[in-house]
């Protein structure tokens, strides 16, 4: 039978990179959203420029629910390529909508869903004479079918247009026609609306709709970055362009014009982190953004923040690897790297944000840290928060906040004669105190080194000085571990001696895949991890149950093999559910790989054998 649902079914778009079908896409999430309606759209595209295949995926779901489902139950289909594939993809009950200028052998469909052919080419060969005209209006066309069989409010549509070709009244035109060529079509030709419908609702509320990497980049803002240095790579450049604009937008001096504000576009990774280095170390507040094969390059530099003592913040936006690996694909895959970051024995601070509400609040954060603990602190999104548009909570700043600047001493304090050693830990919470470069005349100065020193910044190779630096650079880690975002704990209705640990965007699948197991009889306390170094909370959280599964997206466990290093668990009580393919992972991922372990977990006792 075909799917009858209202405001509560996936739309897969198949088309083919560079065909300008993102844009037309993008309108059909935003239309469903001014519905009222909440959506999840992902772009899941090639890293090349044109003629490769891209999907994008539309989620609709009035329940509220943001993470990847898995299926299609009604996929858009304009790109032969992939046809076998994406046909083979839809929930049976489910539908196919494509180009039917062309026959198509029966053999290329399926019995089990429903078919809709609408002449695209031949629409489009009939009004436009121009070729690019035609490759582009077909998308807005296929919009426009979907309008009617859908049951969308086409009002939606064409303001959203109106707005995109504001003063533009020519494009506004022509996009409208080719809006409801395709719209008439249908209504004149087929049955409609199908059995997924859409209705207005008011599900949305106040939520806003925003990039992860804006989201990020206004964090930066916000949390006083004036310095950003960066080379292009996918997918963190889009974050250092948004911080360009918020910038041009927010710090301009409004009396001279000057900007207050100083973004390097360097000659490669390695520089633009020496950049970031040099600012802070002169009390700027300096970023970089990048993704794994940048954080691959920045180690040496990493380990001389970490061990001169400089802060620094990274914004991380992994990707698929190892190498080049898949660029525009999703992935965690970057968690030891930047944990362990740089050789010998270091310890960095990272941030998991979960959506682009939280990358806002962490990236202003991390400037804080950075500050307060004198050292790198890197943000760990990735490309499904950082490109792709989330429904979140409206961003939130308190203007009567004040920066932490962290142990900083005066020119008054010395001048009133206090003992100042650059590597002196004068309150046993690890950090020192430091000066700004020229804070006195005559007093407060030291000589900055990545070699070894004693707590005055004086150069030795002394064993019991180096040891003596070192040991004090681990307590200023476990100062960290109070100072950093908490994790969030959420306990079954009904106890249980099952866990789960995640983090990041595995989130909105996880309270999905969380009542399906609930619906399945399966209950499971869950922690999501917000930092690393870990509170205390979390080996409390482990020691509580019996056995822990550890959701991520990555192949070698590596948040679990993080926490079995740094907390002393017994390995066996970590049950890895991994995802690395480099599509985001779903709820019914989460819930089958869980409910299979959980049902294998049961044992049914042995009953007495009656003579």
């Amino acid at each position: 039978m075909p799917i009858q649902s209202v405001n509560d079914f996936v739309v897969r778009f198949a088309n083919v990179n560079g065909s300008g079908s993102a844009s037309a896409n993008e309108l059909f999430a935003r239309a469903v959203l001014r519905m009222g309606v909440p959506v999840a759209p992902r772009n899941i595209f090639p890293s090349n420029i044109q003629g490769l295949p891209t999907w994008y995926e539309v989620r609709i779901s009035q329940a509220g629910y943001l993470g990847a489902r898995g299926g299609t139950d009604l996929m858009v289909a304009m790109n032969p390529q992939t046809w076998d594939k994406d046909v083979a993809g839809i929930e049976p009950g489910g539908y196919l909508l494509y180009d039917s200028t062309k026959p198509m052998p029966k053999s290329k469909f399926r019995d089990d869903i429903t078919v809709i052919g609408v002449p695209l080419t031949a629409i489009c060969n009939r009004e436009y004479t121009d070729p690019r005209q035609r490759q582009l209006f077909k998308n807005i066309i296929y919009v426009g079918a979907l309008s009617a069989l859908l049951d969308m409010d086409v009002g939606e549509i064409e303001k959203l247009i109106a707005e995109q070709y504001k003063g533009k009244e020519r494009l506004f035109d022509a996009n409208k026609h080719a809006l409801h060529l395709g719209r008439d079509w249908v209504m004149m030709n087929m049955e409609h609306p199908i059995g997924l419908r859409l209705q207005r609702a008011n599900a949305v509320g106040d939520r806003i709709f925003i990039e992860g990497n804006s989201a990020a980049a206004l964090g930066a803002v916000y949390g006083g970055a004036t310095v950003c240095a960066w080379y292009p790579i996918t997918p963190s450049s889009s974050l250092a362009e948004a911080f360009t604009r918020h910038c041009n937008r927010l710090r301009v001096d409004t009396a001279s014009k000057q900007n207050k504000f100083a973004i390097v576009q360097a000659e490669d990774e390695l520089a633009s982190i020496g950049i970031v280095i040099g600012a802070g170390w002169n009390g700027a507040r300096a970023f970089t953004a990048t993704s794994g094969p940048g954080i691959s390059l920045m180690q040496e530099f990493l380990g001389l923040a970490y061990f001169a003592e400089i802060p620094a913040v990274v914004f991380d936006v992994q990707r698929a690897g190892p190498s080049t690996g898949m660029p525009t694909r999703t992935q965690q895959t970057d968690i030891i790297s930047c944990a362990y970051a740089s050789h010998g024995d270091t310890k960095h601070v990272l941030l998991f944000p979960e959506d682009p509400a939280e990358t806002f609040e962490f990236g202003a954060i991390a400037f804080d840290l950075a500050d307060r603990l004198q050292t790198p602190v890197f943000v760990m999104m990735d490309l499904d928060i950082g490109m792709n548009h989330r429904l979140c909570r409206p961003l939130a700043w308190d203007d009567s906040r004040k920066y932490d600047r962290g142990k900083v001493m005066t020119a008054a304090a010395l001048e009133a004669g206090k003992d100042f050693g650059r590597y002196l830990d004068v309150d046993g919470d690890g950090i020192p105190y430091r000066t700004y470069p020229g804070t006195h005349s005559t007093k407060g100065s030291f000589f900055t080194r990545g070699t070894s020193r004693d707590r005055y910044a004086r150069y030795t190779e002394e064993g019991p000085a180096y040891a003596d630096n070192m040991q004090r650079l681990l307590r200023k880690f476990e100062t960290a571990k109070d100072l950093v975002p908490r994790p969030i704990q959420a306990n079954s209705e009904k106890p249980t001696k099952y866990g789960v640990i995640y983090f990041g965007s595995t989130s909105p699948a996880m309270d999905e895949a969380i009542q399906v197991l609930e619906a399945n009889g399966q209950h499971l306390d869950r922690l999501r991890v917000r930092a690393f170094p870990f509170h205390s909370s979390v080996m409390s959280f482990i020691a509580e149950h019996d056995f822990i599964f550890v959701v991520e997206q990555n192949r070698d466990a590596q948040l679990r093999s993080l926490i079995v290093n740094e907390c002393g668990i017994d390995p066996v009580r970590l049950v890895p559910i991994l995802h690395y393919d480099g599509t985001p992972i779903t709820a019914r991922f989460i819930a089958r790989a869980i409910g299979e372990h959980l049902d294998a977990l049961k044992v049914t006792p042995l009953r007495k054998v009656v003579s």
